[in-house]
């Protein structure tokens, strides 16, 4: 399976998620902004010209969370996931796609208005928003895994979707003074070796990429 990837974006989950399974896969690599990414070759692959982008014969699929979902159906063998019988499934869904809808839609107005935008088109007052949004969101993570090793029990695919989107909130200068659970839960996932080799990928010398709170 090829995984079209570039450091600093949510394809790091998808390694991280091969890595956690020890599935083989190959990495086509970009640099975040490249030209190439919006070369008609690879719009044909992803039509928005982003990552990640999973190839897997002819099935070509876009979309963190699809793409984990897509790859612990066919080759998880129940691994990574909750019994659907066990109360720890619902917790699972929750988490897994809190990241996306709440955590990440902040995190997407900060970077535009920060990165993005000229500084002439930049309004603060939608970073401001987006900051104190973003506080709100990471503070029920912080209660969510009060008392809890993972978010669901076992570690499971919700800790790579949702340690991921924690971790790029650190990124865009998230506060995480006030969210000791949140903290520690993050330093537990940093220091698994899947994460740490998915972290490293496509970075200089192993750089870290991700900011820790």
């Amino acid at each position: 399976m090829k995984i079209y990837f570039a450091p600093n974006t949510r394809a790091v989950r998808i390694v991280w998620l091969f890595e956690e399974l020890g599935l083989p896969y190959e990495l086509e690599f970009f640099k975040l902004g490249d030209a190439s990414m919006r070369s008609p070759a690879y719009l044909a692959v992803h039509p928005q010209g982003r990552v990640p982008t999973l190839v897997d014969d002819k099935v070509t699929i876009f979309e963190s969370g699809a793409i984990v979902q897509y790859v612990l159906a066919k080759y998880g063998n129940g691994r990574l996931i909750p019994d659907v019988g066990s109360p720890e499934f619902p917790v699972y869904l929750q988490w897994f796609h809190y990241a996306e809808g709440m955590i990440m839609p902040p995190i997407n107005t900060i970077v535009v208005e920060t990165v993005l935008l000229s500084p002439e088109r930049r309004n603060q007052v939608n970073v401001d928003r987006a900051t104190k949004l973003l506080s709100r969101m990471l503070t029920s993570v912080d209660a969510g895994v009060r008392g809890k090793e993972f978010v669901a029990g076992q570690f499971s695919a919700a800790d790579i979707m949702l340690g991921q989107a924690c971790m790029a909130a650190a990124r865009v200068g998230a506060d995480f003074s006030g969210q000791p659970d949140l903290s520690a839960y993050l330093d537990r996932l940093r220091e698994r070796p899947a994460f740490k080799k998915a972290n490293a990928t496509g970075k200089p010398n192993g750089g870290d990429a991700f900011a820790q709170p």
